[in-house]
């Protein structure tokens, strides 16, 4: 597997596995403006992670793997949003975690794209 495809599956399988087996951290991220329960969305969004991971992972499906994990990482920029504005007032080091996860989104979808080719 190209290095490039087998990091981002690593990472998405990661993630996908911690929304499924340690949901609260997510559970508080989520966008109030979604319906039903964080936790479904928190599950949801888990098994997301892991079917994209999944599918960059094999040659047959990379590309569209890759364009999947860009979106996925569009979709979940809300959530990075929230934290940000949930932790504004919380430590130096907790509001640096919140703030930086909102620029470390282009890179990801980038990375993503560059596997998509």
């Amino acid at each position: 597997m190209r290095r490039d495809a087998a990091g981002l599956t690593a990472l998405l399988a990661t993630t996908g596995v911690l929304h499924l087996v340690a949901p609260k951290p997510f559970d508080r991220i989520m966008p109030r403006s979604l319906p039903g329960s964080p936790r479904t969305w928190t599950y949801v969004s888990g098994v997301a992670e892991l079917a994209v991971a999944a599918a960059v992972a094999h040659p047959r499906t990379r590309r569209a793997g890759g364009l999947a994990a860009a979106v996925l990482f569009a979709a979940v920029f809300p959530a990075n949003v929230r934290m940000a504005a949930d932790w504004r007032h919380a430590s130096p080091a907790r509001r640096a975690i919140a703030y930086g996860r909102l620029p470390l989104q282009a890179p990801l979808i980038a990375w993503a794209w560059r596997v998509s080719r």
